[in-house]
């Protein structure tokens, strides 16, 4: 029996999957949780040793990325598989380099899921083929650009050095978008702008 844990946000979302994975023979839902601060310290809990995560990027408080990389520093840690929404070529990376296993959209269907799932536990790497495919263009086939020196402070916007500030203090992207009182959209394209 493999043994999962569901992280999402979305309580929905968490009761959607647990049908589907409790619905199939070999795979049964240990337990969950709302978000990646919440996830560890269940994990920690002997009854909710589990040999998958499936671990939302998203979510308020700790991310999933976040959560992945202090998960994997324990000694016999699950593999993860990331769930996203939004599967951009940033997260898929920014997982991956965080010791996920797998990288999954949340509009795979439940086949996709489950196999995902059985993936992971035997140690392979389910990832998407059309996310493959882009690893591939922006990795492997990508020309290698020279790398340009960093630039210095003063080549930084206003906004981008106000919100790199707010990051250094150790504010989350939506806690930075509340005190500016812009997207969390906007403090992304922001960050994702400084090099």
């Amino acid at each position: 029996m493999i043994r999962v844990f569901l992280v999402d946000d979305q309580e929905l979302v968490r009761a959607g999957f647990a049908m589907i994975l409790d619905a199939a023979p070999d795979l049964t839902v240990v337990g969950s949780a709302g978000d990646g601060a919440a996830a560890l310290a269940l994990l920690a809990r002997p009854e909710h040793r589990c040999d998958v995560v499936l671990m939302d990027i998203t979510m308020p408080g700790l991310d999933g990325i976040e959560a992945t990389r202090r998960l994997l520093t324990v000694p016999h840690a699950p593999r993860v598989v990331m769930l996203t929404t939004y599967d951009s070529d940033e997260n898929l990376v920014a997982a991956l380099r965080a010791g996920a296993s797998g990288f999954l959209a949340k509009t795979a269907g439940p086949e996709a899921l489950l196999a995902a799932v059985r993936a992971a536990n035997a140690g392979d790497a389910p990832v998407a083929p059309h996310l493959v495919r882009r690893l591939i263009d922006a990795f492997v086939l990508a020309p290698a650009a020279p790398v340009p020196a960093p630039p210095g402070p003063d080549r930084l916007t206003p906004r981008e050095r106000e919100i790199l500030a707010a990051v250094g203090l150790g504010l989350s992207n939506a806690e930075i978008a509340g005190r500016l009182h812009v997207p969390e959209s906007t403090v992304k394209t922001h960050l994702g702008s400084v090099p």
